[in-house]
């Protein structure tokens, strides 16, 4: 590239965030160049705000400003119930809903053998941990329906067996507001097995 050593260095950085190639970033690297100065600095306070003040939760592992974080330290939310996921942003996915009031954890991944990530890499352990604490009566296992979700959700199954708690995976199968004819193969599999008495 025949561009100045910032832009080149921008790119090269841009280019390394999921989903982004480089001609990608070489657009938003000048886009942010063509940016009034106040703004591409506001871009770059964000970033550096996100790095020096968020931390994990104790409990839950979910990105936070305060420990515990707020859906924890919560007095209302119903204390018995947890529910897994794999990152904070299907925490924020269920909380968009509305549809769970009780806690949750997050287990920064799932399993991928072949990417390097076991148990150990995951925070597996400190939910077996809250679990054997007592007061959890039901976790609900909501990794996401891929071969590494549904390996994680097995082997979480497995580990929480021996446990005196109720372990559910949520439901699969059909969208709210699609048709039959056009949903997958899958979809439709999980739809009919996973059915319910009305």
């Amino acid at each position: 590239m025949s561009y100045a050593e910032p832009i080149i260095r921008l790119i090269q950085a841009l280019s390394k965030l999921p989903g982004i190639g480089e001609k990608t970033a070489e657009r938003l690297a000048f886009h942010i160049h063509a940016q009034e100065k106040e703004e591409a600095l506001a871009l770059s306070d964000a970033v550096r705000e996100v790095k020096e003040r968020l931390s994990s939760c104790s409990v839950c592992h979910d990105v936070t400003v305060a420990d515990p974080c707020a859906i924890c330290a919560d007095p209302r939310r119903e204390r018995g119930v947890v529910c897994v996921v794999e990152q904070s942003k299907d925490l924020g996915s269920i909380e968009k809903a509305g549809a769970h009031r009780g806690l949750y954890h997050v287990l920064h991944g799932c399993l991928s053998p072949l990417d390097g990530v076991g148990p150990e890499q995951l925070t597996i352990r400190r939910l077996l941990d809250r679990v054997r604490k007592g007061g959890v009566e039901e976790v609900i296992l909501a990794t996401n329906p891929t071969a590494e979700g549904d390996a994680t959700a097995w082997y979480l199954q497995q580990a929480l067996a021996s446990l005196p708690v109720k372990v559910t995976r949520i439901a699969r199968g059909l969208p709210a507001g699609s048709s039959l004819e056009y949903a997958s193969r899958a979809s439709v599999a999980d739809a009919i097995k996973g059915r319910r008495q009305l």
